[in-house]
């Protein structure tokens, strides 16, 4: 065996070498592979074990009783109630209300403040002290007032609000608001809709049975309850057979079209809030005039005396008075070229060389001669006009209001100097 490892070249014999110094140094001086585990700990079932407690980090700053122990009680601030004459309607001394007040400026600012449909809550403990009062300012906001050692400390109470889309869509089969209101629209979003479109849709006048309107809105959430519908993200209505759309940017809160261009335009469609114009569609219309039943293929309108009056454009009064023939009116510049009529007003609000704003309240609705067929006759007149031109290119809306019988039908129109 020897000689044939002397035999061998010497890189062979020194690498025979190295390994069985490995081996050897494997066998007889490496530790047991079982001593090289650690042990495991097993807990016992049903056994106590120590665990240490940092009771420092537990100690709470300001120290409340358990609000399971509370009995919480609800109250509704009434109309010309103050904080006094609540405290004292629920049986609160007057010392109370002067520490609370007295305590922090942000609570006296809440309590002095209160106003009519307010809610507050109010929690005692076991020997009817009050140890918290709540306010609550919204859905997901509320001022908390909590007894402590040194008097009351106030906090607000806000919690995380989410958004998430939601979608609603209608035709119309009577009138826009009781379709929107179907749809699960809220009064706010049925406003901001019919300000979107207000600029070439008249909701007083143009819409129709058949019109349809689709719209993609925010909800507000909390805790997983939607509590507060938000923004209109987008936005079509169909009036008439034709289609408007709308898109909001984020940037400014301006609404666009499909092509970029702004919806909001130099000149309000209708001057009058269709809230105060209620409309319906009536296959067996009673004429206001003849008496006789006849379809009527437009809309009935109901509008009571004093419906306020916008201005359709801003621009400057340049007459504000009453005549016999126009009663009160006024006349508003919009430029070199354009200038709105409002006639038969029942009051005037704007002065002459006022400046004003479009949608500002210019005036109420009024009345005028008696006129045939018709107890009482109202009228409403609304021309812009082109003085450039020989003749007048002239948008009028004239409009005769049956106090009586509660109807609308169109005027003949007249010259631009009516």
């Amino acid at each position: 065996m020897l000689s044939i490892f002397a035999r061998l070249p010497r890189l062979h014999q020194t690498l025979i070498g190295c390994f069985s110094a490995l081996i050897v140094i494997a066998i007889f001086f490496l530790p047991n592979p079982q001593e090289l585990q650690g042990k495991e700990k097993h807990l016992e079932i049903g056994r106590h074990y120590p665990l240490s407690i940092n009771a420092e980090a537990l100690s709470p700053g300001v120290a409340i009783a358990p609000t399971a122990t509370l009995r919480w009680e609800q109250y509704q601030v009434k109309s010309g109630e103050s904080a006094a004459i609540l405290f004292q309607r629920i049986g609160l001394s007057s010392r109370l209300l002067y520490e609370l007040t007295a305590s922090d400026p942000e609570i006296k600012q809440q309590l002095t403040r209160l106003r009519p449909g307010d809610e507050l809550s109010f929690g005692f403990d076991e020997n009817d002290q009050l140890v918290q009062l709540r306010r609550s300012l919204s859905t997901y906001e509320a001022f908390m007032i909590t007894k402590s050692e040194h008097g009351f400390t106030a906090k607000l109470d806000k919690k995380e609000v989410h958004y998430q889309y939601n979608y609603a869509e209608a035709q119309i089969t009577s009138n826009f608001w009781n379709a929107a209101i179907n749809a699960g629209l809220t009064p706010n979003q049925i406003m901001a809709l019919a300000g979107i479109f207000g600029w070439d849709i008249d909701f007083a006048l143009d819409i129709r049975k058949g019109d349809t309107f689709s719209l993609l809105y925010l909800e507000e959430v909390v805790e997983g309850e939607i509590v507060g519908k938000g923004n209109i993200i987008a936005a079509t209505f169909t009036n008439q057979g034709t289609t408007f759309k709308a898109i909001i940017n984020d940037d400014n809160g301006d609404y666009y079209d499909e092509n970029g261009r702004a919806m909001k335009k130099a000149f309000l469609r209708s001057p009058v809030d269709f809230r105060r114009v209620s409309s319906n569609f009536n296959p067996r219309r009673l004429h206001p005039v003849t008496g006789r039943v006849r379809p009527h293929r437009g809309t009935d309108y109901v509008a009571p005396v004093g419906t306020p009056i916008w201005a359709a454009g801003d621009g400057i009064v340049v007459k504000s008075s009453y005549n016999r023939f126009n009663g009160n009116y006024v006349f508003i510049k919009h430029s070199t070229t354009y200038m709105t009529k409002y006639l038969h007003l029942k009051r005037r609000y704007v002065k002459t060389g006022q400046r004003v704003k479009q949608g500002q309240k210019i005036g109420a609705l009024g009345g005028q001669a008696e006129s045939p067929g018709h107890t009482c006759t109202m009228s409403f007149s609304f021309t812009v006009y082109t003085k450039t031109q020989e003749r007048c290119r002239s948008l009028n809306r004239h409009h005769s209001w049956d106090n009586q019988n509660r109807h609308l039908s169109p005027m003949p129109k007249s010259d631009c100097n009516s």
